[in-house]
């Protein structure tokens, strides 16, 4: 599985950061970063959240 962030889209809100933030960090830049574009298949529960409540659905998770 692999995480994939539109940037154009990202709002880097921390949203995502907030449900799965072993994968995504916002840093003091203010910018998004994924931490881990492969995690683990025991993280796809939390990921499948952040997909759903990111306001500007720039992630996705592709098999």
């Amino acid at each position: 599985m692999k995480v994939e962030v539109d940037f154009d889209l990202c709002e880097s809100n921390a949203v995502c950061m907030g449900i799965a933030p072993e994968v995504f960090e916002v840093r003091d830049d203010d910018f998004l970063y994924i931490l881990e574009e492969n995690p683990g298949e025991e993280l796809r529960p939390k990921l499948e959240e952040a997909v759903q409540a990111c306001p500007r659905a720039a992630i996705k998770i592709v098999d």
